[in-house]
């Protein structure tokens, strides 16, 4: 097994695909494969599938046998004590295979749900009390919290875990604050831009040190946008790299070759190991969005065991 995973994310697989390519990554030797998130709606779908991230994880869990499976959770479509009972649950029926990793989300479209959808700061603010809140329902602990978010009186959960390793997605400096105080891993949620990355780096240092942390103690996964085998110059690809990351908008065209992993194969696993060392990257995930089904298992063929 390789310190490596892939992302089948956007909703680009109906539900028979994406199952085949997980358990592809699993025969291949792929450590993780992370699938689509707390979503309630997205409308660039249509009509298209939106498969709920949360049952898509626990599905794909005990359909594989040594994966980890992961998907994002955001904090607004959770109460912090189902939350906690629900991956407590997932960890017991397949232990150590479900990654958890958090953020606070991006899709005003949520609120079609009926979902809170607060400013960003209220999120972050939102995010920090439930993490407060897991680490201690995990630990076995009769929680009571009156919080600003999160209102528990007496929540407990069994079984109780322990400490189970979190990972928390973000750039800016607030949620980086929040990686430094309650994380196990950071999700660099940036492209393998070196500036960049070494840029929001240095603020989770920062904010490490201010509370006597090692920052070598947080692991790093990146999500990297993979074409191997294609030209990073083609418009096609650059088109592909625009609309998959949209919250990338503000990569400008001359940083688009350092922004994907493109290129003749062997470069590709180069740069792999390059963006490993230099951007201290322990769990690459190569992201596939918008490949098709024969693609996407190309990709994963030709990257395996980078």
């Amino acid at each position: 097994m390789t310190s490596l995973g892939v992302a089948l994310v956007w909703h680009s697989w109906p539900w028979p695909d994406l199952l085949a390519l997980v358990r592809r990554a699993e025969a291949l030797g792929y450590r993780c494969a992370f699938v689509d998130g707390d979503v309630s709606m997205l409308p660039s779908r249509g009509e298209g599938d939106v498969l709920d991230g949360w049952t898509t994880t626990v599905a794909l869990l005990a359909a594989t046998e040594r994966i980890e499976i992961g998907s994002i959770r955001l904090v607004h479509h959770w109460n912090a004590a189902k939350l906690a009972q629900a991956v407590a649950t997932a960890s017991r029926i397949a232990p150590a295979r479900l990654r958890f990793q958090i953020s606070i989300g991006a899709q005003p479209t949520d609120a079609r749900f009926g979902l809170p959808f607060p400013p960003a700061a209220e999120r972050i603010a939102w995010l920090g009390e439930t993490l407060i809140a897991l680490r201690r329902l995990w630990a076995g602990e009769t929680v009571t919290m009156a919080g600003r978010f999160v209102r528990l009186e007496g929540a407990r959960v069994r079984p109780a875990p322990g400490r189970l390793p979190i990972t928390v997605a973000g750039r800016g400096p607030r949620l980086l604050e929040l990686v430094a105080a309650h994380a196990d891993a950071w999700d660099v949620n940036l492209p393998p831009i070196a500036t960049r990355v070494d840029d929001a780096a240095r603020q989770l240092a920062a904010a490490c040190r201010a509370r006597g942390r090692d920052p070598a103690s947080i692991g790093r996964s990146m999500w990297i946008f993979a074409r191997p085998g294609e030209d990073p110059d083609a418009p096609e690809v650059r088109a592909a790299f625009r609309r998959w990351n949209p919250w990338f908008a503000d990569v400008s065209d001359a940083e688009l070759p350092e922004a994907m992993l493109a290129g003749p194969i062997a470069a590709c696993r180069a740069r792999l190991a390059e963006i490993r060392a230099r951007l201290g990257i322990d769990l690459p995930l190569l992201d596939l969005s918008g490949l098709d089904r024969d693609a996407a298992e190309r990709v994963m063929e030709a990257m395996a065991g980078a």
